[in-house]
């Protein structure tokens, strides 16, 4: 038993990441197919245990409460604005219906900051409040987001600005859309009900509704919230995953409220705040771990399972951080268009993940210099940010061994000795040897 245990350990850590995902035979096709499924889902699972996903979930619910009421209040107040706003509450009625305490609650609190805001009590440090509370969880989760996918830039003010007020106007009128064709698909099935095909096919589709309206949104999240260009088609599976997800917590949290009784008892009108946190908690996890899935489909052939850049010795750093810089020298000398992280892992071989950290290691010790727009999709690039006349492989490793800030006050009288004076001395000789070596020329 503890050896079949132990191949099947072997196999999911080394076997399964040796299979080649080019071979495209009719023979081999179902079996690469669901070996790429299965190197996918560990990737994230693997993602989403290393990078303490929950952590960040939890930190997600935090600012999610802060944040609930003053970003319902805007898409109430919009929905007033158009005369829709029943067919908003309707929609949050029915989407918080696994939490009918807690959606009451809210909108009980949304109608009382709308009410005070008109009447000018909050225009002043409630105002202010409110834009804190909304923007913080927009930068929680487009940073979460963005750690996913590997990315260091955020939105710019403006760009921030534009496309989540777009965003937050573009919301109550899908809702409402969607609502009125929901309205309009159980009137119609409520005439059907003597045509038992075309009424039993309708009944599917409102049941339907909700898997496919969780999916949509979960789709254009993944698709919308990383500072980068996402594949359309990288999002499809995980944002279905994650829809019907959320429709199976609800219904789970439904039927689980007969075994609720004795926390009800407990907690008493208390008791719909912890659970909806719970709630909130559980949403947010689902919600990442998708993210988590959507970066592996897009960067599974990126990927080594067993390369991480934390177990990377330092001078196999050193050594590819010099092969990436001579790569981005050679591509300057020879005047053409700039190197891609992806482009330099494709022509290196370098795991994807390890050359996104050495590229931006050396953005920060000033050997390189970042290119990048405010546009989404576009790519960043990387260029010698020193002269490739003076960019050495001594300058290199000096600049790189340099980074951080000396912080510890330490006696420094008991180095000055002979034996100390001449390790300074041999480490001085060893980089002025290096900068005699061009990167350009590697």
């Amino acid at each position: 038993m503890m050896q079949k245990l132990k191949m099947l350990i072997h196999f999911f850590q080394v076997e399964i990441w040796k299979a080649p995902l080019d071979d495209d035979t009719p023979a081999s096709r179902p079996k690469r197919i669901f070996y790429a499924l299965l190197k996918k889902l560990i990737l994230a699972v693997r993602f989403f245990t290393a990078k303490r996903v929950m952590s960040q979930a939890s930190a997600l619910t935090y600012s999610t409460l802060l944040a609930i009421v003053p970003i319902l209040a805007v898409v109430f107040a919009i929905a007033r604005g158009f005369g829709y706003n029943r067919y908003i509450e309707v929609w949050f009625r029915e989407a918080f219906s696994s939490q009918p305490q807690a959606a009451e609650v809210i909108i009980g609190f949304v109608n009382s900051y709308l009410v005070h805001t008109k009447s000018g009590v909050f225009l002043g440090v409630g105002l202010v409040f409110m834009l804190y509370t909304v923007l913080m969880l927009v930068s929680n989760v487009e940073q979460t987001f963005n750690e996913v996918w590997q990315v260091k830039n955020e939105r710019s003010l403006i760009r921030t600005f534009t496309d989540y007020i777009t965003m937050i106007f573009l919301f109550p009128i899908i809702i409402v859309l969607t609502s009125g064709l929901s309205i309009y698909v159980a009137t119609l099935a409520d005439n059907m009900d003597n045509v038992m095909v075309v009424g039993s096919a309708l009944d599917f589709l409102i049941q339907l509704g909700p898997y496919v309206l969780w999916s949509l949104l979960f789709i254009a999240l993944y698709v919308f919230m990383p500072n980068t260009h996402v594949r359309l088609r990288s999002c499809i599976i995980p944002g279905i995953l994650a829809g019907v997800s959320m429709q199976v917590l609800q219904m789970l949290y439904i039927h689980s409220q007969i075994w609720m009784s004795s926390y009800n008892a407990i907690y008493g009108s208390f008791a719909a705040l912890p659970l909806f946190m719970l709630w909130v908690q559980i949403s947010w996890t689902i919600t990442l771990f998708g993210a988590e899935l959507c970066y592996t489909n897009q960067n599974l052939d990126y990927y080594d399972y067993n390369t991480r850049t934390d177990d990377i010795s330092h001078r196999y750093r050193m050594l590819l951080s010099t092969i990436l810089m001579s790569r981005v020298c050679r591509r300057f000398m020879a005047e053409k268009k700039p190197y891609t992280a992806s482009e330099l892992r494709e022509e290196t071989k370098i795991p994807i993940r390890i050359t996104n950290d050495l590229l931006y290691n050396m953005v920060g010790a000033g050997l390189l210099a970042e290119l990048t727009s405010d546009e989404k999709g576009d790519t960043s690039r990387f260029i010698p940010a020193v002269s490739v006349e003076q960019l050495s492989y001594g300058m290199l490793i000096d600049r790189m061994e340099a980074q951080g800030k000396w912080r510890i006050d330490l006696p420094m009288k008991p180095l000055n000795t002979d034996q100390w004076r001449r390790i300074l001395r041999v480490r001085k000789d060893f980089l002025m040897q290096g900068r005699d070596i061009l990167l350009k020329d590697l």
